[in-house]
């Protein structure tokens, strides 16, 4: 793990490194921890044109099923480069999954490699030419000629069916050895759903017996200070390993160990220290656990953005169901859209300007009273570089909530810095909304 993702792990214990075979047996019964190594390939991503997230993805998926990723390594485009990754990979790990390079460009020569490395002739399947077709025929394009390449599997691997795009997937087990090879899609609307469907039912039981995690997700209070109020009742506890990833406006602690009643009782604990601060378990996003509230409430939403530009609703919107809570939202970037959109009064634009808790306020309920929501946020910032000043720097946002009994205003200085502005103050935002759902789910809309 590095700096640059913000992830600590705490180990109660050191231990020496397990060495073996993962998936064979020792006397007592027992797994050894499996080795999973992660090749991802493609020029773009070592020239930074594109962001990987194929590690952080895989590894949440297999840390749910007891597993982890051991390395991950990213290959440039070409076949002898990645025949020899996969070659060095497949010396110590059980389990070696490669990603991208399937498509039908020149480029995409990880069929290849993978053909290369197992020592296998390319066999072509008609009956993948035909589904790749039909998949660009019910889009109502024609399949260009150059998609046959698609077609070619190395003979004796398993064809893994692609139900998002036309690259199909390959899987190699060779079980005396006990090691698995699994080549998968690059991108991530493919590469998930297959791994989902295909690969993860052959990994569930082969976990280390006992290893277990729980992920409990804490909005509003930075990694340090979760730290300082939490982990010495946590160790009291004995739980085995504890971790921390700061992410914008947002931290994960990570409790792993071998008893699930200490586990839980780790989150009981998480939960009785943190109260509100700590939003949601697993997976869970911000988005989801807010629009599940609304739901449950039958509270219909909207939004008011400035400097966030549409994003809170674009968050809640990713959400399926939102229809039924979300009523709609305004990007009133400039202070003419505010006052015309919203009701913003140009005496508050003039006496206190457009960051600051006045005028998100009136744009918190301004969408309120517009779109007929119980509840409305209201969002106004400086996200930079610039446009600051000594008063107002870079970095400063307002928030509002607006209901039948009022608006409640915040004031937040979050990271100078455009993108991660964005992100940390639409997750406040949306965590200004949970709160509200979850003291107060229902107000009944004046009229």
């Amino acid at each position: 793990m590095t700096k640059r993702n913000e992830c600590r792990v705490n180990l109660r214990h050191a231990g020496g490194r397990r060495r073996g075979r993962a998936w064979q047996r020792e006397k007592a019964g027992m797994l050894d921890e499996v080795k999973i190594e992660l090749i991802t390939t493609g020029s773009e991503l070592l020239l930074g044109q594109v962001l990987n997230s194929h590690p952080g993805y895989l590894s949440g998926r297999l840390e749910a099923l007891g597993l982890r990723l051991a390395r991950q390594t990213s290959v440039p485009d070409g076949k002898e480069g990645i025949t020899d990754v996969v070659k060095e990979a497949w010396g110590r790990s059980e389990l070696v999954i490669v990603t991208g390079g399937l498509g039908p460009t020149s480029d995409d020569v990880t069929r290849e490699a993978v053909a290369a490395f197992l020592d296998r002739k390319m066999k072509f399947h008609p009956e993948i030419l035909e589904k790749i077709r039909g998949y660009f025929a019910g889009r109502g394009l024609q399949a260009p000629d150059m998609v046959r390449v698609q077609a070619m599997v190395p003979e004796g691997m398993e064809i893994l069916p692609n139900e998002r795009g036309t690259a199909p997937g390959l899987f190699w087990e060779d079980r005396e050895r006990g090691k698995m090879l699994a080549v998968l899609p690059g991108p991530p609307r493919e590469l998930g759903p297959m791994f989902e469907k295909w690969v993860e039912p052959r990994l569930r039981g082969r976990a280390k017996p006992g290893q277990e995690t729980r992920v409990v997700r804490v909005a509003g209070i930075g990694e340090s200070a979760v730290q300082e109020r939490c982990e010495a009742a946590l160790r009291e506890l004995g739980v085995g390993e504890i971790g921390y990833c700061a992410r914008p406006g947002e931290v994960d602690v990570r409790l792993r160990g071998a008893e699930g009643e200490i586990l839980q009782a780790g989150v009981g604990k998480l939960r009785e220290l943190l109260g509100v601060a700590v939003y949601g378990e697993g997976v869970e996003t911000m988005e989801e656990v807010v629009v599940g509230l609304a739901r449950a409430g039958k509270a219909k939403l909207a939004t008011a953005e400035s400097c966030t530009g549409g994003l809170v609703a674009s968050r809640i919107t990713d959400v399926p169901g939102a229809s039924e809570i979300f009523l709609g939202g305004w990007v009133t970037y400039g202070n003419e859209a505010k006052v015309r959109e919203l009701g913003v009064r140009e005496e508050s634009l003039a006496k206190y300007g457009a960051v600051s808790g006045a005028v998100a306020g009136e744009m918190a309920e301004g969408a309120r009273r517009r779109s007929g929501a119980e509840w409305a946020v209201g969002v106004t910032g400086i996200a930079g570089p610039g446009g600051g000043s000594p008063g107002k720097p870079v970095g400063l946002v307002y928030l509002a909530v607006a209901g039948a009994d009022g608006v409640e205003t915040i004031e937040k200085k979050l990271v100078p810095e455009r993108k991660t502005f964005k992100a940390m103050a639409s997750q406040a935002a949306l965590n200004l909304l949970r709160v509200k759902l979850l003291t107060n789910p229902f107000h009944k809309t004046e009229v």
